[in-house]
């Protein structure tokens, strides 16, 4: 029999719950220290295994023929309906091999490490732009951190990337912001439920994005979407599904994940003001405090993987068709791996945070995150000489992504 644990499911599954008190830290530790591996049955979702450690996080992530994508990443009752639904688009994050890789590289090329590099001083450049924005001229001023400043670096890079024109940027943005949003009332029409409101932004995105590849099919440019339509496997084009779901993933994922990451570091340097002092005094600290903030933010709290066969883990046996939940922010805090979990320290070094996940499905676009997050915080801990929280930081109603959606602050940006 299944280990099970006392401790309320829906603490660890409810979007509501995650909105009204964040990550459930408290119960991950538990379970961390008492049952690693726990099974959970909570009520309206599908049973499945907890995964809450460093190392059992990185077993089960490395094996993706064993813990397969295909039937859903996340635990929803109707997630391997809607994974089935969007099947024919390919989207990678749902791809096990052999068909992932040769997918995965069409776009792979355009973010690794040489190629970010090259694109480092346009990233910066719009970094500066939004930065700019928000000057004070040495006054105090009050905004939301979230669309002044954290929402725009993220979303007009990848659209930038793609080579979407900057009067489109602020539809992609509430296009993405629905999808991911969906649970939010924020993000739904009057009288709209979740489903109907991602299935809006989708069509729209899909609209958009399929007029988008037929304009570079005639007249290709230096960008992403270009390069998607004049790729091959297996000298077969991609059908135009294929290539709208690539283009949706890409701006979904390119969008929300970093923006998390910016916001969440914020209030964590308005909770901790030493450590942004800190990063002032000590520039030199910045890319240390960029893997820090990745780690403590967290943005993807987790991903599902379902079992293809029977599995041992731990003494627990995960039978075939079981649904297993990788809590990425639980490893994150994994006191075997990380000395002081609960602190928030820019020069932690070493910090081997699972914050993009591991092994083939590891996140492509880790280091453009990177470089975005060094120039907004190079640009920011150097001209907001002050700033404090000015009222409650609102999250968003989501399990899956450890999103503030507002944060008020008051700011003085020279």
């Amino acid at each position: 029999m299944p280990m099970t644990f006392d401790i309320d499911p829906l603490d660890l599954v409810d979007p509501a719950r995650y909105q009204r008190d964040g990550c459930p830290h408290e119960a991950w530790t538990r379970l961390r220290a008492e049952a690693p591996v726990a099974y959970f049955e909570p009520p309206g979702y599908p049973p499945f295994w907890a995964i809450t450690k460093h190392a059992d996080l990185i077993q089960v992530a490395s094996q993706p023929l064993i813990f397969s994508s295909a039937k859903g990443i996340t635990l929803d009752s109707r997630a391997e309906a809607v994974t089935e639904a969007l099947a024919r688009l390919e989207m990678i994050v749902f791809l096990d091999p052999p068909r992932h890789g040769p997918m995965r590289q069409l776009a792979n090329k355009e973010f690794l490490r040489s190629r970010v590099r090259a694109r480092f001083d346009d990233v910066g450049r719009i970094a500066a732009e939004i930065v700019d924005d928000g000057w004070t001229n040495g006054a105090v001023a009050e905004c939301d951190f979230v669309s002044k400043f954290a929402a725009r670096l993220p979303l007009e890079v990848i659209a930038w990337v793609l080579g979407v024109p900057r009067q489109d940027w602020q539809r992609l943005l509430r296009d993405t912001d629905t999808v991911i949003g969906k649970e939010d009332p924020e993000f739904r029409l009057p009288g709209e439920a979740p489903d109907q409101a991602a299935r809006r932004a989708q069509i729209d995105m899909h609209t958009y994005f399929t007029q988008m590849i037929e304009d570079r099919r005639h007249d290709p440019q230096e960008d992403l979407v270009s390069l998607l339509v004049q790729s091959t496997i297996d000298d077969v084009p991609l059908d135009l599904d294929q290539l709208v779901g690539y283009c949706e993933l890409l701006v979904e994922a390119g969008n929300e994940t970093t923006r998390d990451a910016i916001a969440g570091a914020m209030h964590a340097f308005c909770l901790h003001p030493a450590q942004w002092e800190k990063l002032r005094s000590h520039p030199e600290l910045l890319s240390d405090a960029v893997e820090e903030i990745l780690r403590w933010v967290t943005p993807i709290n987790y991903f599902v993987r379902t079992a293809a066969e029977d599995y041992e883990l731990r003494g627990q046996t995960i039978r075939s068709g079981d649904k297993v939940v990788l809590f990425w922010a639980s490893g994150n805090r994994d006191e075997e791996v990380f000395e002081d979990p609960f602190e928030f320290r820019i020069d932690r070094h070493p910090n081997q945070h699972l914050v993009f996940g591991f092994g083939p499905h590891l996140c492509m676009g880790a280091h453009l995150a990177r470089a975005e997050l060094e120039h907004m915080f190079s640009l920011l801990s150097a001209r907001m000489s002050w700033f404090e929280q000015s009222g409650p930081v609102e999250r968003l109603n989501s399990s899956i992504n450890e999103a503030i959606k507002h944060l008020p602050i008051r700011y003085r940006l020279v």
